[in-house]
């Protein structure tokens, strides 16, 4: 089992900035990829950014320039740096982590961009 604590969501002004982490703890095994998703209401859950744990990331259209994923030394906290913010990024984040076998969820974190 690996659990998941997501903060550093709230409320921003469109333009400005945020940063998400997310912190996993338990069973983590050495190839693993965590990766950021979210779901704005009446909408599915989309992916956001990712990154394994060599290093690759990965990120959607919507984001790409303006948001940055990366991790710790140690692999166990995944970082979503949000630039820019717009109007169409609120949304509730949520981390995912997941490895050849298993994958889980953190609870969700509120972002809203609003001025």
């Amino acid at each position: 089992q690996v659990q998941l604590v997501e903060s550093g969501g709230g409320l921003v002004q469109p333009g400005g900035s945020l940063r998400l982490s997310c912190a996993a703890s338990g069973s983590i095994s050495s190839l693993n990829t965590m990766a950021w998703y979210r779901q704005a209401p009446g909408n599915q859950r989309e992916a956001v950014a990712s990154i394994t744990s060599l290093g690759r990331t990965n990120y959607a259209d919507s984001v790409k320039g303006r948001f940055t994923i990366s991790r710790n030394s140690a692999k166990t906290t995944a970082y979503l740096q949000m630039n820019s913010l717009k109007l169409e990024d609120t949304a509730v984040y949520y981390c995912n982590f997941r490895d050849y076998t298993s994958s889980f969820w953190g609870q969700g974190t509120q972002v809203t961009v609003s001025s």
